[in-house]
């Protein structure tokens, strides 16, 4: 007999307004895949992305939002021992999250570390993913190195500043508030600049007496690409995963060919499994240990109840929030 189960959906993309409580079949694992029944759902910008239009899922992905769950394996495709079936996990997917039954590769699945609840460790996948592929494989941070985060104060912020500070940098986050200053220093940042009051690259000059910022984490774009050159040291690192301040802009490309910079992009929900399967297991070798012994944890501003997922939208997209922002299902 078939299992209905609900989740969120939307019949023409828009506003947070769109988002509908819906109900359909339950899907059914294909090789490699588990059924996890979901309790925790995070919300992440591509989610409101995807719900304005601006983001499709890639090719064979689940068109339902949610890209990091927590939850309980309840069923096992072939290829996959049954033995997992009962574990509680976390899990990153390429889509399906806003449901209450997700599929997700098998690969792309951790244990939840033994400290953490279930609504902790939907904060996990997508951020932790996210910032340790940039920060760390892309940026090749490394202690003692001078660390620039934009949006210290949103999920992916808060991530970035205790990881960063786990492993011996020196941290500089950007914010848009005292309150959210405050939030970044509560959680490891060493400085903490108001961007509506400072001109960041200035106070990075003044706090590295010049020497600028070795790996900067940008989300922000439009006119931060080139004061982020400004800021950055010789050979610094500076990595892009959104542009919430716009796609284009105007770039005198002098300093990056002077300072012998390396500016990346990177996104992260349609490479393979294979790609993702590593960055899982370089997490639980060099994260997991932080977070069990809570050096390392997920901020949580809110969380809705799965059916209010147009206020978690509308929530993330006032920037009024700090850390993470879960989904209840």
């Amino acid at each position: 007999m078939q299992i209905l189960m609900n989740y969120i959906d939307f019949d023409q993309p828009g506003d947070p307004s769109v988002l509908n409580l819906k109900q359909g079949e339950c899907p059914t694992p294909n090789v490699n895949e588990v059924l996890i029944k979901v309790a925790y759902a995070g919300v992440n910008r591509p989610d409101c992305l995807q719900r304005a239009g601006a983001y499709p899922p890639p090719k064979g992905a689940s068109e339902v939002l949610g890209l990091e769950i927590s939850g309980e394996i309840v069923g096992a495709g072939s290829g996959v021992d049954e033995a997992f079936i009962g574990n509680q996990v976390m899990a990153l997917t390429a889509g399906g999250g806003y449901a209450e039954y997700c599929l997700v590769d098998v690969r792309n699945v951790l244990p939840i570390p033994s400290n953490l609840s279930m609504k902790e460790a939907a904060c996990i996948p997508e951020t932790f993913f996210t910032v340790w592929h940039n920060v760390f494989q892309l940026g090749k941070l490394q202690k003692g190195d001078v660390f620039l985060v934009h949006g210290g104060s949103s999920g992916i912020g808060t991530t970035a500043i205790q990881l960063a500070k786990a492993f011996g940098a020196s941290v500089i986050a950007t914010a848009g508030s005292v309150e959210k200053c405050n939030a970044c220093r509560d959680v490891g940042a060493d400085y903490a600049i108001d961007y509506t009051k400072e001109d960041f690259v200035e106070r990075v000059k003044q706090i590295t007496n010049y020497a600028g910022a070795n790996v900067i984490l940008d989300m922000v774009g439009g006119s931060y690409i080139e004061r982020n050159y400004s800021a950055a040291a010789i050979e610094g690192r500076i990595i892009q995963i959104a542009f919430l301040g716009g796609v284009k802009t105007q770039v005198n490309f002098v300093k990056l060919m002077m300072k012998r910079l390396v500016h990346t992009g990177s996104t992260l929900r349609a490479r393979s499994v294979e790609f993702k399967e590593e960055i899982a297991n370089a997490l639980q070798i060099q994260v997991w240990p932080l977070i069990e012994s809570q050096k390392v944890k997920p901020v949580i501003h809110s969380v809705f109840d799965l059916k209010d997922a147009n206020k978690a939208h509308a929530l993330m997209e006032s920037n009024a929030h700090i850390g993470k922002i879960v989904l209840k299902v």
